[in-house]
């Protein structure tokens, strides 16, 4: 057994279907046909937990994320089947975070109030823009008044901890319009925004033929005056592109960020597990990242074997893979937790967080590690000195 607290554990499920794929979407989602197999795929993700029950070595749940595609797209009796399930096979701490992101199609919202009974306590309403003219572009299918309807309906259903996604720099996108979507965010009184820059990625439509984006400089001047904006109306950064009010922080994404370990299920999902071991040279654990079926229907022909890969994260990798979390916290981190987390001495990275500070990039101090100012604007060249 390892001689510290394994980290807390969380659960991630994914969902692959949505209604259409988005051209700037890179996760492992597919187009519904005419009939989801909501009750098969159910089933399937129960026995692909059964498989992982080994990973939870007595720890308790301290959130879940149901992630997709379109999670919402399967019913609240189907999500009320599957959480009574999981109570069944997992211990959840009394005040487990349970996360459904859900879209604003006018049909989900109806939803609402069954998500809530089924035990999902907070919503993440992918909204993106509040212009319909940029929805298009961004190929969503719902409109600019359905997304605030669909806010307004989770709140009515009596949902206390709702979070809405933006994205800026959109296509032919200008300041003013970047903010025009804040403000109609915090109008509508989320607890959470989730704000980020919309990037190409490989493998999407808007990668092969890119859309016309804003400049470095125009994306420059939407952040910094977004960040102000933000601030002012009570929405404290506590991550890159995650704001709360009141410390309404998602306690699911700072087990991510913290590095602590999450049991992924479902087509495509990925995890993180910190195994104790017996090693030659001393250590008393390791860390595995693992990767389950992507194709949802070979996914769904499984009754076991669900692993499509693994990878043991080799030791001198594990404090970069460490900073690249940790440092996106706008608190950064107790200095314990990285020797907590990595099996290794703060002291292996002595050089580099010393040469960091002294580029201004980096605070340390005998209660907190974390990015000055400077260095979290250029986050990607301060985690380059942990390489």
């Amino acid at each position: 057994m390892p001689t510290h607290p394994l980290p807390p554990l969380s659960l991630y499920i994914h969902i692959p279907w949505c209604i259409k794929k988005c051209p700037y979407c890179d996760f492992n989602s597919h187009t519904a046909g005419s009939n989801i197999p909501e009750q098969a795929y159910l089933n399937t993700l129960l026995k692909d937990l059964d498989q992982d029950l080994k990973y939870v070595q007595g720890r308790a749940i301290k959130s879940i994320f149901i992630g997709g595609g379109t999670p919402s797209l399967f019913s609240p009796q189907g999500f009320a089947f599957l959480l009574t399930a999981i109570n069944d096979k997992l211990e959840l701490l009394p005040n487990a975070e349970i996360t459904l992101e859900a879209n604003p199609g006018a049909v989900e919202q109806q939803s609402f109030s069954g998500f809530l009974t089924a035990g999902i306590n907070r919503l993440s309403i992918g909204v993106q823009s509040f212009s319909n003219q940029k929805l298009h572009s961004l190929g969503r299918i719902h409109s600019a008044a359905e997304a605030t309807k669909a806010m307004v309906s989770a709140k009515k259903a009596g949902f206390k901890q709702i979070n809405l996604d933006l994205m800026f720099g959109l296509p032919e996108q200008n300041l003013a319009e970047a903010l025009n979507d804040l403000q109609q965010a915090v109008d509508l009184g989320p607890q959470h925004i989730s704000w980020y820059q919309l990037t190409l990625e490989p493998n999407t439509v808007f990668y092969n033929t890119p859309p016309p984006l804003p400049d470095d400089e125009g994306i420059e001047d939407m952040q910094t005056k977004g960040l102000e904006f933000l601030s002012r109306h009570g929405y404290q950064r506590y991550e890159v592109s995650a704001y709360a009010t009141d410390n309404n922080v998602s306690k699911h994404n700072l087990n991510y960020w913290r590095f602590g370990d999450y049991i992924g299920i479902g087509a495509g999902a990925h995890s993180k597990i910190t195994q104790p071991i017996q090693g030659a040279k001393g250590e008393n654990f390791a860390i595995e990242r693992y990767w389950k079926t992507r194709m949802p229907a070979d996914y769904l022909s499984l009754d076991k074997g669900f692993l499509a890969g693994s990878h043991l994260i080799p030791a001198d990798e594990l404090p970069l893979e460490f900073m690249m979390n940790a440092l996106r916290l706008s608190k950064g981190f107790k200095p314990d937790l990285f020797a907590q987390h990595t099996g290794r001495k703060l002291s292996c990275i002595a050089k580099n967080l010393e040469q960091a500070r002294l580029k201004g990039l980096l605070i340390q101090s005998d209660s907190t590690i974390k990015a000055t100012e400077l260095g979290y604007r250029y986050l990607n060249d301060l985690l380059q000195l942990f390489m």
